[in-house]
């Protein structure tokens, strides 16, 4: 159903389902994840000198692997593209939550209140910059540098969204089913797995002792 959305469950769901309704493609049934991340807060700890200036700096996308029961799909592609405007979170937490999870970003609109289309149905991204993450048994985690991407949103050449994460275009329209992969959500009780924006600097103090000669 192109109306609701699971904002609030535990994990971020993708996946693609052939025929669906009818066997076609243009039936297929689908789901595309998106995550966003406080920038502002790296800016922040520039300023103050907590991590390097630009250039001496990596940022990760890291989302775990969620085990779950159902069918995972085995060699697949998963596209992490920069959304290219605003949404809201949806609040929906299972099917039956009708009050809730009609509320929020879903396939068609960005947002509920008011009710904004995306421009294109399953969310509006940037063509560049785009990263890819490749699969092989479908239980792998998602590590992706995208120092590009963040920096562009520090210097504010592009505005932060976040990140859309979906099967690519190939798989998302095909005569076969990619059903489906799991990835812990920012909702799980499990913190150490929810996803995280990861920076990576080489901080050692280092000295001349390996100049040092007796």
């Amino acid at each position: 159903v192109s109306s609701l959305n699971y904002g609030l469950t535990d994990s971020l769901e993708i996946f693609a389902l052939y025929g669906s309704v009818t066997a076609s493609v243009d039936d297929n049934e689908k789901s595309r994840a998106i995550v966003q991340f406080d920038t502002a807060q790296i800016s922040t700890d520039r300023t103050n000198g907590d991590i390097p200036a630009s250039g001496s700096v990596s940022f990760y996308l890291r989302l775990k692997n969620y085990p779950h029961t159902s069918t995972s799909p085995t060699s697949f592609t998963l596209v992490v593209a920069p959304v290219s405007r605003s949404w809201d979170e949806g609040r929906g937490q299972s099917y039956d939550d009708e009050d809730l999870n009609q509320v929020g970003s879903n396939w068609l609109t960005a947002s509920s209140f008011p009710e904004v289309a995306w421009s294109t149905a399953g969310g509006d991204y940037h063509e560049t910059p785009r990263f890819t993450a490749s699969f092989v048994t479908g239980e792998e985690d998602i590590e992706i540098d995208v120092t590009s991407l963040v920096n562009q949103w520090i210097d504010g050449t592009k505005t932060n969204y976040g990140f859309g994460i979906f099967l690519t275009s190939s798989q998302e329209d095909v005569t076969a089913s990619y059903y489906t992969k799991r990835f812990y959500s920012r909702t799980s009780e499990y913190v150490v797995k929810r996803p995280v924006l990861e920076s990576r600097y080489d901080d050692a103090k280092k000295d001349n002792s390996s100049t040092f000669f007796l």
